[in-house]
Order: structure tokens, then sequence, then C-alpha cells
């Protein structure tokens, strides 16, 4: 058996002792004696900025991680330690109902000193799971501020299905945030709508960037654009843009996960795609790294992004940054790393076209900036948020 890895389908850490013998006797915490921690998060089918995040946590905090799909933690980190509630199932929205089912049923209360949720299902534990602090990457979009951009595209049978789980989900997910103890938000923008969904107060914490990890290369003749492959994320408006300056190249690395509303949004952009446009899939750590460190800069196009983390892996490569004027882009990208733009193809075209020939002046601005969001900067703040909770032997 792997080193970090429990079986699928527990429910609970009774047995976890013939896995991880003495785990907890033998840490040597930073954050308080013998405190246990559990992170849960959602399930780990694609790699993302929200999956980085929960793997800093884990290493930061010495924590546990306990999830549901594990396909792509090994392609980040496999050292972590990781407990399996069991897989989903591959559908839309079945997927999300049976892993919000998982973390409801599931029971590891009497094993942690305290809980820290992330994503959009994992709070669903926070019932029986106290103290507890929810990692908010945003509110589940799917029922909220994207509900008609999910909807769009559905035939009539299943835009029936979308609307009665998506209703009855979505009072669901109010009533589990009350169980929340703490909310963190992980920028200005999730923080606001943590407050006009749940009317809950939440302080913001930055998703950290490890700048120590990335370097910069001679820039090669493409631009980079990292990104899950969904709609939300406007990849085609990347693509179409690119279409019409074929001067200019664009590599796309991203995929998505099985199971979600991805799939027929992929196999879409796919088609048909110009010569000066190439998709790579997902790529390994190693790999991205090398390619932030080549390209003349990022392109990021998500509608009201939560916050993006991609910007801030560019910039500590010293690439500047094209990117919507919207959402969490706005709290990151400033004049001197690089250009916020309309979302239309004329916009991204002359940002592009303009960068393009002087990328280089950038470098020292964006290093500059990433560095106001490194990664001992969060781990700082994380830890002195879980000290709240910890009590005197």
């Amino acid at each position: 058996m792997k080193e970090g890895w429990i079986p699928s389908d527990f429910t609970s850490s009774r047995d976890r002792e013939q896995y991880f013998p003495e785990t907890h006797d033998k840490r040597d915490l930073k954050i308080g004696a013998c405190m246990k921690i559990a992170i849960f998060h959602d399930y780990f089918g694609a790699i993302g900025g929200g999956e980085k995040v929960v793997i800093a946590m884990a290493k930061a905090l010495d924590a546990d991680i306990i999830t549901t799909d594990t396909n792509a933690i090994r392609k980040i980190d496999p050292m972590v330690r990781v407990i399996s509630l069991g897989k989903t199932i591959k559908c839309v929205p079945f997927k999300q109902i049976s892993a919000t089912l998982k973390f409801y049923f599931c029971n590891f209360s009497g094993d942690y000193d305290v809980f820290i949720f992330s994503g959009n299902w994992a709070h669903y534990a926070a019932h029986r799971h106290h103290p507890n602090i929810w990692y908010c990457h945003s509110p589940p979009r799917v029922f909220y501020d994207l509900h008609e951009t999910y909807a769009q595209g559905l035939n009539i049978g299943s835009q029936l299905l979308f609307w009665m789980w998506s209703s009855i989900h979505r009072r669901w997910d109010r009533s589990s945030v009350r169980s929340i103890d703490q909310i963190l938000a992980n920028s200005r923008q999730v923080q606001s709508r943590v407050q006009r969904y749940y009317n809950r107060d939440s302080i913001v914490l930055y998703p950290p960037v490890d700048t120590s990890h990335f370097l910069t290369k001679k820039a090669g003749n493409f631009w980079l654009s990292v990104n899950r492959l969904y709609p939300e994320k406007r990849i085609d408006l990347q693509i179409n843009s690119f279409r019409k300056m074929t001067e200019e190249n664009l590599i796309i690395i991203g995929g998505y996960a099985d199971g979600d509303h991805a799939q027929n949004y992929a196999r879409k952009i796919y088609r048909d795609l110009p010569q000066n446009v190439t998709m790579t899939g997902e790529a390994t750590e190693e790999e991205l790294v090398d390619y932030y460190a080549r390209c003349k800069g990022l392109i990021c196009t998500a509608i009201d992004e939560d916050f993006g983390l991609t910007p801030l892996e560019a910039m500590a490569s010293g690439k500047p940054v094209v990117a919507v004027n919207e959402g969490g882009f706005r709290e990151t990208v400033t004049p001197e790393t690089g250009i916020l733009v309309q979302p239309n193809e004329k916009s991204i075209i002359d940002a592009v076209l303009s960068l393009s020939k002087n990328h280089e002046q950038y470098h020292d601005a964006c290093i500059a900036r990433a560095q106001e969001f490194d990664q001992r900067k969060f781990i700082e703040k994380l830890r002195a948020l879980v000290n709240k909770y910890q009590t005197s032997p």
C-alpha cells in the first residue's frame, strides 16, 4: 500500500491506526500541542486552485485530508495523508448529491480537535464536526449567481431535473452553513457573496502561492491559459480571440472531472481549433512551472472569478497577465503587472498584442506582486486562526 493513503469507503477513522500507527503522537505541530486537524474537501477529480490550497493547508497544519474521489491528488502531492469516503457517481447532479451524502453521514467527531471544510459539498459534515472553519472558495455558484449559466444548453428534460435539484439543494446548502462556526473567504469578491447569500460575516484569507516554486526562462512564442475546461471559464472566448491573431500562439492547460457539468463544453471547444491554439489537457506541477517560465504571459477570462490563483503563479514567474475586469482578478492584477480588459475579443486582442511587444518589462513588478501573496503569510494567518481553538492539556 502506498504511504499516505487509506482505502475507500471509510466513514470514520477508528481503523486508521493500522495504516498510520502513532501518526498523531509523533507530530511536531507549530500551531499547538498535539492538535489533530482534519480538512474535508469535495473531491480531487481535477487539478485546480482549490485543490492546491487544500494541499497547502494540509502541509501547513500537518492535517489529514478527508475527501471522496482522489484521482488528481497524486499529481499535486502524493505524500499527503488522505482518507477517502468512496467514489462519487459520475453523472450530474448525482455526483454532487452523492458527495453531499457521504459528507453528511460521515462521523470523525471524536478523532480530531479542529475541522476545516473546503469546497461546495464538504461543509455538509459541519452538523456533527465542531469546532469548524469553512474555507469558502465561493458559495456554490450553480445555486446562486451562475444558476442561469449552468442551465443554458440543457434540453427541456435536463432543465427540469436541474431546476428541481438546485431548488432543493439550495435550501439544504443554506441550512448546512448555519452549522459553520467560522467562515474564511478566499477574496473580497467571495466575502461579498457570503454576505449576500448567507447573511454571514467572513474573514478574507487570500490563497497562497509558493513563490519559491516558480522560475523565469526566456519567453517562447506563446501565451498561456491555465484553467478547468468549464463554460464559466469562457475558454471559447480565448480561442476565438487567438483565431484572429495568427501571429500569436496560445497553449491551454487544464481538464475536467468526470461527472461535472463541463463534459459537453470541453468536447465542443476541442472541435475546430485554429492552428495557433494547442490544448494539452492537465499537466504535472513540474510541467506547469516550465510552461509559466517560458510563456509571454497568461490570459484569464473566467466569469467573476472567485479569486484566481493562476495570475499569481504567472506573476511569480515574472510574466504579465491579461484578465477580464471582473471578480477576484481585480484584487491581484494591477497596471504594473498586466491589463484588465472587457470580456470581448477586441479588448483581449488589443491587450495581448500590446503586452507581446514589451512583456519583459513587467518582470520585476510581477515578482514583487506575487510575493505579497506568498504562502508564508497565508500559513501564519491560518495557524493563528486555528490556534483560537487550542485547549489546554
